[in-house]
């Protein structure tokens, strides 16, 4: 008998804690969502845009903001200073002229990273061109 209680005890147990951690993950998801939300908001972006590029950072393991202050840019975006930045780092972070490997890696994937977000940028206008051109 006392074994019965115990298990009626375990079972209830376990499905308040079931029930509570789906509540929590239901929050959290919904709380996940508004930020994004937010964020889209305040950077002016869509939500696929802003999909986007968590996905570009996630990829390439650096985000836009930071890979702009690795190269020193400035948005909007100018393919030639990039360039030139990153020729310019990347020759001073030479290991042989006293640089080290892991500063020229990052320097490596800032301008991958806005290499990336160039050709979206790119794809996107191209995009608006055409749209423009059918509706004329």
């Amino acid at each position: 008998m006392p074994w019965r209680t115990a298990l009626k005890v375990v079972l209830a147990a376990g499905e308040a804690v079931t029930k509570a951690l789906t509540r929590a993950v239901r929050d959290e998801i919904r709380q996940t969502q508004q930020a994004a939300a937010r964020h889209a908001t305040a950077t002016g972006q869509t939500a696929s845009e802003t999909k986007e590029n968590a996905n570009a950072n996630a990829k390439l393991g650096i985000s836009l903001e930071e890979s702009l202050q690795i190269l020193n840019v400035k948005t909007p975006l100018n393919r030639e200073d990039v360039e030139k930045n990153y020729e310019h780092l990347f020759a001073i972070n030479d290991k042989t002229k006293g640089g080290t490997f892991y500063l020229q890696s990052k320097v490596f994937r800032a301008k991958e990273r806005i290499d990336e977000e160039l050709g979206r940028l790119e794809q996107k206008s191209e995009a608006k061109k055409e749209e423009n051109a059918k509706n004329e």
